[in-house]
């Protein structure tokens, strides 16, 4: 580890990257690299907040699949370091050291330093659960008379009548749809109360596929993240034949840095 500084000379006037904010004297990870595998560095103001920043690549737009790795890679090492973090989305730049410290640090100090607060001692952790499909769709069968005696009359049309049975079909798909719908519902509530008492916080996102049945990150303090954990592996337990979840992190904290 080492403690950075701000770097000296010509590169003052260079137009710095930001990858977000953490505490003044913050030593960083040695061997961390930047956008183009710059060196990262912390500009201070003399406050209690300082910005992760490292030159900005010049002769080119940002937005390569490189830049985000980078732009990630960063935050990672931070918060694997046990770093309090207030971490930016990718893509913010300021012109120089002295625009950082006076239209960032500067005017922003003791909003930043409420959100260290409130993110210090704490991680981001992240749950993604996924039915097993072929058994919740065994559930819906038995479940569901409607939409077994459809897909039975469905399986017993010849090739050569599909087109007859088109709107059939679509038809069975819906309501398989809709049951999907109804026990993800149940069951994403079931998962979330399973874990969300060891969590301070939690964002719940909208599933982005039909067999997912939650997606949520949780803000979690480090000394509860063991019984956070611990409530993961028993629902896996309690579930796993028809529900796989997954525990990510820890994560830069971005669904509890403030919108304003």
């Amino acid at each position: 580890m080492s403690t950075p500084h701000n770097p000296p000379g010509s590169g003052d006037r260079v137009p710095q990257y930001v990858y977000g904010v953490t505490r003044s004297g913050t030593p960083l990870p040695a061997d961390v690299a930047g956008l183009d595998d710059r060196p990262v560095s912390l500009v201070e103001n003399g406050g209690v907040c300082a910005a992760i920043v490292s030159d900005l690549p010049t002769g080119r737009a940002l937005g390569e699949r490189a830049d985000l790795v980078a732009h990630q890679r960063v935050l990672n090492a931070l918060v694997d370091a046990g770093t309090v973090v207030l971490p930016f989305r990718f893509g913010a730049a300021l012109a120089d050291h002295a625009a950082v410290e006076k239209e960032l640090l500067a005017a922003n100090s003791e909003r930043l330093g409420q959100v260290l607060d409130q993110l210090d001692g704490r991680v981001e952790l992240r749950v993604k659960a996924t039915y097993v499909q072929d058994t919740v769709l065994g559930e819906i069968m038995t479940a569901e008379p409607e939409i077994a005696e459809l897909s039975r009359r469905l399986r017993e049309v010849p090739p050569d009548a599909a087109d007859a049975v088109y709107y059939d079909r679509i038809r069975l798909g819906e309501l398989i749809a809709q049951a999907m719908e109804r026990r993800r519902e149940h069951d994403g509530q079931v998962l979330l109360d399973g874990v969300a008492p060891a969590a301070e916080a939690f964002t719940r996102k909208t599933p982005a596929r039909e067999e997912d049945v939650l997606d949520a990150s949780f803000l979690v303090r480090a000394d509860h993240r063991e019984a956070f954990e611990q409530a993961v592996d028993e629902l896996g337990r309690e579930h796993g034949d028809r529900i796989r979840i997954r525990l990510i992190g820890p994560l830069p904290p971005y669904d509890f840095v403030p919108e304003e």
